[in-house]
């Protein structure tokens, strides 16, 4: 499965750091974040490394494949 998290502002390189998994891309005012999830654990290890480093999820979409 293929997710895209979209993040307010933008990643330090610090904090995109921890998620190696994903890919980043800077638009304005906003950070894509995009990559393979490969089951539910790992998508709920995600949003809770998101909940951790204070990140707030605007979006969260399924991909096509």
């Amino acid at each position: 499965m293929r997710y895209e998290f979209r993040i307010t502002g933008r990643l330090s390189a610090v904090v995109g750091d921890a998620f190696p998994e994903l890919e980043k891309e800077s638009v304005p005012e906003q950070t894509l974040l995009f990559g393979n999830v490969i089951d539910d654990a790992h998508l709920y290890g995600l949003l809770v490394r998101f909940q951790d480093l204070g990140l707030p999820v605007l979006e969260m979409r399924r991909l096509p494949e």
